[in-house]
């Protein structure tokens, strides 16, 4: 547990952010709660009396440069993170502290790779993009699953989420990066990723048990095509999502999730599975929690944990699989998760 440490949330104050100040806390940390709304930082304030809160504008780098000023590390939680991610990259470099976010965002995420590995490199300091329920635990899980291959042939990430109520951010990150690609679809295939208008198939999944088989959107293309071709040598990367949460997602009408429980989670669970071929052979690893917005909370916290007391792989921009002991950091969140390895064999 940390003793000392001042850890910036840009986006406190919204729904993932919420959960990643509880959850600094908890770990012992002092977040500083950052923002671009002037009154829903005081209202966060309200129920936090002891913290301090900052405001700061991505298009004013003089006010973020104010609101890392004595920070340790920025997380940042405030999508659409196509705005977002690299003004606050940039003044995290210029600061020279470690920066985590939660992007869900393929194109941020390819962004922050391009634009910043160099810099970050050269800065001797850490970026780690997509630390979160997608991009960052499908990372995880495919290196651990991997174990001591260094290649493989495909990699398979399904999600069964029995639902799937959007907050607002997911909503407009989903409406930016849907225009950033002109409506079109993205896959990754041949090492590289490829856009298209294919309809999308409807297949069917074996998860583990108690969910087993369920009907999947194939090519339902999540983060994890950036983070694991990243720094795995895969050529095909494939994301599934169960169909009745797709379903959700896209309803005309999408309610936001609805807090259950003391720690403000919703109702809704989750299986990761993944399934990595190389050959013949086939290694699984699945895991399963509650609320895909609150799981990333440890995530992100437990990232920033390990950068700040040097448990780390590689400087620069880079992946969870990547920077971190992937086995390791996944059994270090065990009050979040429960691992299923080895999982049914996929159909």
């Amino acid at each position: 547990m940390a003793t000392v440490g001042n850890v910036a949330v840009y986006g406190a104050y919204g729904h993932t952010g919420r959960f990643v100040v509880a959850e600094l806390q908890e770990r012992g940390y002092v977040p500083l709660l950052l923002g671009r709304d002037q009154d829903k930082l005081q209202a966060l304030v309200r129920d936090y009396p002891n913290l301090e809160a900052r405001q700061a504008s991505v298009d004013d780098p003089a006010s973020l440069d104010r609101a890392l000023d004595g920070v340790d590390a920025v997380i940042n939680t405030a999508g659409p993170f196509a705005f977002t991610a690299g003004p606050v990259v940039e003044a995290a470099l210029r600061a020279g502290i470690p920066y985590v976010d939660v992007a869900a965002e393929i194109e941020a995420n390819v962004d922050t790779f391009a634009h910043f590995a160099e810099r970050a490199r050269a800065a001797g300091t850490v970026v780690v993009p997509a630390m979160a329920f997608f991009g960052g635990l499908g990372d995880l899980l495919v290196t651990t699953a991997m174990g001591d291959w260094t290649a493989a042939d495909e990699v398979h990430v399904a999600y069964g989420l029995s639902s799937w109520h959007p907050t607002d951010g997911t909503l407009a990150s989903g409406t930016v990066s849907s225009q950033r690609r002109g409506g079109r679809r993205v896959r990754y295939a041949d090492g590289q990723l490829q856009y298209h208008d294919d309809a999308l198939p409807t297949l069917e999944w074996s998860f583990p048990a108690p969910l087993g088989p369920q009907s999947v959107i194939g090519e339902f293309t999540m983060a994890d095509v950036v983070t694991v071709p990243s720094h795995l040598d895969v050529p095909e990367v494939r994301t599934y999502m169960t169909a009745k949460a797709a379903s959700d997602l896209f309803s005309p009408n999408p309610t936001a999730p609805t807090a259950v429980d003391e720690r403000n989670r919703s109702a809704q669970t989750f299986v990761i599975d993944v399934a990595v071929r190389s050959g013949d052979t086939e290694r699984r690893l699945a895991a399963t929690g509650q609320d895909i917005y609150a799981i990333s909370a440890p995530l992100a916290v437990e990232a920033v944990d390990r950068l700040l007391t040097g448990r780390t792989r590689a400087t620069g921009v880079v992946s969870a699989g990547a920077v971190f002991d992937a086995p390791d950091f996944l059994n270090a969140l065990s009050a979040h998760l429960t691992l299923h390895a080895p999982a049914d064999a996929r159909s």
